[in-house]
């Protein structure tokens, strides 16, 4: 029989000693950002490694190559999902780590605005593929691996996260996110930290001749990215930049 542990819990305080302690918190949460801001400075400034082998892989349109995978944008990240005979709960169901971090996936089209492509990539064939997305309700490109790209990449054994650009005709490999690096992504945000081009915004520290535009002015509702650029929300965004982010990017 286990025995009952009480929960030990926080003490209870008045509010301007709650208020106090979290202000104490929060130049830690503050120092953590900056750090987290440094880090992706610092990953935009990788070196890249360029992808000389002619993958192939199985979409719903039939046969496509890495640079397909692209979707015509610059930037491409293809997540390793497990599914695929083998894996526990197939072929109802793909990995339940996998699956999870699918339902985490926000809506694309930002990620699309930002000239970056999500895709996901696993060993199942296209219809069990098709049919799993319609089950659990999941929007990203889905494609069938066909040759070494999961071993050539580190993620034949394990999930993860390859970050790529394109040059041209030219793919070059540029990041790399596994283990509980995982556990972070889904945002639109950390999607675009992991690329080499970042979020491009003004505010971020990125080499010379990046794409960079202001903080608020291209964001938009999901299906409305097609139309022209809303001059009153430009104005309510530099407004509302200038009031509320202070000096040093907060």
């Amino acid at each position: 029989m286990t025995k009952h542990v009480a929960m030990k819990t926080p003490p209870i305080v008045s509010r301007q000693e709650w208020e106090a302690e979290r202000e104490k918190m929060l130049v830690k949460e503050k120092a953590t950002m900056r750090a987290r801001d440094a880090l992706s400075a610092e990953r935009r400034r990788m070196p890249w490694m360029e992808v000389d082998k002619a993958y192939v892989f199985e979409g719903p349109n039939g046969k496509a190559s890495l640079l397909d995978l692209f979707e015509g944008r610059r930037q491409l990240i293809v997540y390793r999902a497990f599914y695929e005979p083998g894996v526990y709960g197939w072929p109802e169901h793909a990995c339940r780590g996998c699956s999870l971090g699918a339902d985490q996936v926000g809506h694309l089209a930002h990620l699309n605005a930002r000239n970056t492509t999500l895709a996901y990539a696993s060993r199942a064939p296209q219809a069990d593929i098709v049919s799993l997305k319609q089950r659990m309700g999941w929007e990203m490109p889905w494609y069938t691996i066909t040759d070494s790209f999961d071993k050539d990449f580190g993620v034949d054994e394990w999930h993860g996260h390859n970050v790529f650009i394109q040059d041209g005709k030219k793919v070059y490999r540029t990041y790399f996110i596994n283990s509980r690096g995982d556990e972070q992504m889904g945002t639109v945000w950390s999607y675009l930290d992991a690329t080499p081009l970042g979020r491009q915004e003004v505010w971020e520290d990125s080499p010379e001749g990046y794409p960079q535009t202001e903080l608020y002015s291209w964001w938009n509702w999901h299906d409305n990215y097609d139309a022209a650029p809303d001059k009153t929300w430009e104005a309510v965004a530099a407004a509302g930049e200038a009031a509320f982010r202070d000096k040093d990017g907060k």
